[in-house]
């Protein structure tokens, strides 16, 4: 029931590019919207001879009009941006007739969007040299792969986060001790232990590890100065009944 819609359009009366989110016009300059653009705009051209859906793209003009809408609050924890920039790439390449893949593109406006394309459960790739191949996402499952695995999402708060994802990033410092023990030695042991998790849905093993790498997660953030909190007191009300309950039941339900 989450969803992002997505439109846009060569207008023949724009000078610019424009943007709205949710009914509100963004002013300019659209620096991600731009990245995206760019992308798609240098992707090839479908070979000739396919279906009509497959034709040679569309010679459009550069301005373009783009209208999109989330049924979820906006910067609130679901990541619209991921939601948001993978939806605009799909829409840009069917108006440009460019073909997949597309999740290199989608993560020039956020890398979360790298994630959507692939469909199902994925995993994000690092890119290993400044030189080489970008980071995307690959398929580890189709979405038919666990249909018991309910997923839903509760939202607790509409309010925006104090510090948004790609600003908190940018604000950690790069030489940050639990940040670079993190990279270097837990993720990379903890995603080959998920994926096994999730190919052999093992939802005890599924649940244990997403509990513990999101409390890993948030105990990193406080380190730079101005510290970074995601979470907020109703994250830490919310945090101990979900322990409550699978510790009644004997086993994790959720």
């Amino acid at each position: 029931q989450l969803k992002t819609t997505t439109t846009a359009a060569p207008p023949p009366d724009f000078a610019e590019d424009r943007l709205w989110l949710n009914g509100e016009e963004a002013p300019p300059p659209h620096p991600r919207l731009q990245a995206c653009l760019r992308e798609v705009r240098r992707l090839p051209p479908p070979r000739r001879g396919g279906s009509a859906e497959d034709a040679a793209p569309l010679n459009l003009p550069p301005p373009i009009h783009v209208a999109t809408e989330n049924n979820f609050p906006t910067a609130a924890g679901p990541p619209p941006s991921a939601a948001g920039y993978a939806c605009l790439v799909s829409a840009l390449a069917r108006l440009y007739g460019v073909p997949p893949p597309l999740s290199e593109v989608a993560r020039r406006g956020s890398g979360s969007a790298c994630r959507p394309p692939p469909g199902g459960f994925v995993q994000w790739q690092r890119g290993e040299r400044p030189d080489g191949p970008p980071p995307i996402a690959h398929q580890v499952a189709p979405e038919t792969h666990w249909p018991e695995l309910p997923p839903p999402v509760l939202v607790v708060s509409g309010e925006k986060k104090q510090v948004g994802s790609t600003a908190g990033m940018q604000t950690s410092p790069p030489p940050s001790p639990l940040l670079k023990h993190r990279a270097e030695a837990v993720v990379p042991e903890r995603l080959a232990l998920m994926m096994r998790h999730i190919r052999e849905r093992d939802f005890e093993g599924f649940g244990q590890l997403t509990m513990k790498d999101s409390n890993q997660f948030h105990a990193t953030c406080p380190p730079p100065l101005p510290p970074i909190f995601y979470l907020n007191d109703l994250s830490r009300q919310i945090t101990p009944p979900p322990h409550r309950f699978n510790a009644h039941h004997g086993r994790t339900k959720v």
